[in-house]
């Protein structure tokens, strides 16, 4: 297993929306020993994988500034590249909100790539809507809305620190079953046989971080005994993954709707390996893309 780990040439995909900090991330990258591409036309990337293995892994900046970009196209892309033995692949999402994208393109007064004609609003509108399936289907998301400069290096070194580095990173996740396993998941966990808040009208309209809705989960008999094994599990394996030279592990939580249950025990996860003393992320991938989808009156 080692021997093969050695021969997988590591890439990471970094995107998302102008003014994000997706350059900052692949300076941050390159700092780190990767060798970096930014605005990498995609019709080139599968001939880049086909040439001979570079020393050092690969760090490539990929927006919709790129003049062959399609959503549908990195899509594909990212589904290629997993399926080739020889790669290990991450697909980066820089995030932030439109407020704030929105006061750092008023801040340089620069005109937003996607829309030159049109206003900053727009641009970022347009371009978030065109990103919003990339961002679902990414291994990790950085959202920099409330970050500096310095604070986003130290969040990419969390994460893509090469072995001798900082230390394992662990993203936990939440994700609903009836939009199918997001890509990219290491550990996987099926949270539908727990209690269903759903069914319970003074809760159906809250989700899995809301302490009532907690408390109805935890609640049933086989949360404790599910928590603790998971936890135990977990605990007991990061070190070996660890040794093994992994640098980032995806455990992944799924309900039915991806708001309650699978929230819930998610959020319990991660704050238990977090007193552990283990740095870990989370994201719940179905709140995220119901923010994506309000819209302001």
């Amino acid at each position: 297993m080692a021997q093969q780990m050695n021969t997988q040439r590591r890439v990471v995909l970094v995107t998302g929306p102008s003014g994000a900090g997706r350059s900052t991330a692949i300076h941050v990258l390159e700092d780190l020993g990767y060798e970096a591409i930014d605005n990498l036309p995609m019709g080139l990337l599968m001939r880049l994988m086909e040439g001979p293995g570079p020393s050092r892994p690969l760090a490539l900046g990929i927006d919709a500034r790129n003049r062959d970009f399609s959503t549908i196209g990195f899509i594909e892309l990212v589904a290629r590249l997993g399926r080739m033995a020889q790669v290990d692949l991450t697909t980066l999402y820089l995030d932030c909100s439109d407020e704030v994208l929105l006061r750092r393109f008023s801040e340089t007064r620069r005109r937003h790539p996607v829309a030159m004609d049109a206003s900053p609003e727009t641009g970022i509108r347009q371009e978030k809507e065109l990103l919003a399936p990339i961002r679902e289907v990414a291994d990790t998301l950085i959202d920099t809305s409330t970050l500096n400069i310095h604070q986003l290096r130290e969040e990419v070194e969390r994460w893509f620190a090469p072995e001798g580095g900082r230390h394992l990173a662990v993203s936990i996740e939440s994700f609903s079953y009836k939009r199918g396993l997001p890509l990219g998941l290491d550990m996987v966990f099926d949270c539908r046989f727990l209690a269903n808040p759903y069914w319970r009208p003074e809760l159906r309209s809250a989700d899995g971080r809301n302490p009532d809705v907690a408390t109805y989960v935890q609640s049933d008999q086989n949360y404790a005994p599910f928590l603790s094994r998971v936890v135990d599990l977990l605990l007991a394996l990061l070190p070996a993954f660890r040794a093994e030279g992994k640098a980032h592990l995806s455990v992944a939580f799924g309900c039915t709707g991806g708001q309650h249950r699978s929230v819930a025990v998610a959020e319990a996860v991660a704050k238990a390996l977090a007193e552990a003393g283990q740095p870990v992320a989370i994201r719940h991938r179905e709140m995220e893309r119901r923010s994506l989808n309000v819209r302001p009156d």
